[in-house]
């Protein structure tokens, strides 16, 4: 997986008044957890764009100022409720060989026959939740479509592997390929004639069951 470095400075005070500070100055006070204690630092605002504004997964190499710097995934971020602006972030220290939790974009490549003949693909998954040492992270989770017809699914147990575990039911359907509405339209509408012209045929039946041969008058 790729990582972005986010180049920080150690935060000796944590309070109210000196994170409020940070923020004024266009810093975002972060912690980092996962080691023997917190370690709290700040970066400016800008720096977290690469890694916040994007539908891709990174892990990040922090470093700071002093000279140390951790590898670490983000864990959790908050917003301004109104101007959106990064208010602070959580981070998770990675280690080679503990197995961490995180959510991977899924890429769907091919053409799905379904879609070909008039069906329309939906993507109930766009994330997928695993579990993996951070070796093994991959960039994005790659899903082809392509054997889809109208109707299929495609379930989370196709796309095991043996370098991570899915955190998801088996049931959980990553994407499927419904009918259009126009092609369900055009169903129904042809099902309708047919009833027409099934309720016409029986009519008629009826009607000459119902006339007398000539000779039985």
């Amino acid at each position: 997986m790729k990582s972005i470095t986010i180049n920080g400075s150690k935060r000796e005070s944590v309070g109210k008044k000196s994170t409020r500070a940070l923020r004024n100055a266009g810093q975002v006070p972060c912690v980092l957890y996962g080691g023997d204690k917190p370690v709290h630092f700040s970066a400016p605002e800008l720096a977290f764009s690469k890694l916040v504004y994007t539908p891709n997964a990174h892990t990040v190499v922090i470093a700071l100022e002093n000279g140390t710097s951790f590898n670490a995934i983000m864990q959790d971020i908050q917003f301004h409720p109104v101007s959106d602006r990064i208010l602070h972030i959580d981070f998770y220290k990675l280690y080679e060989d503990k197995e961490i939790m995180m959510e991977i974009p899924v890429h769907v490549i091919g053409t799905s026959k379904g879609v070909l003949n008039g069906g329309v693909l939906q993507r109930n998954q766009r994330k997928l939740r695993i579990k993996a040492v951070p070796a093994n992270l991959p960039d994005f989770i790659e899903v082809d479509i392509t054997p889809l017809k109208i109707g299929s699914k495609l379930y989370i147990t196709e796309l095991e592997n043996p370098n991570y575990k899915f955190l998801h039911p088996d049931n959980t359907v990553v994407c499927q390929v419904r009918r259009s509405r126009a092609s369900i339209a055009e169903f129904e509408e042809e099902l309708e004639e047919e009833l027409e012209e099934g309720a016409e045929g029986a009519e008629a039946a009826a009607e000459g069951a119902e006339t007398p041969a000539e000779g039985q008058e």
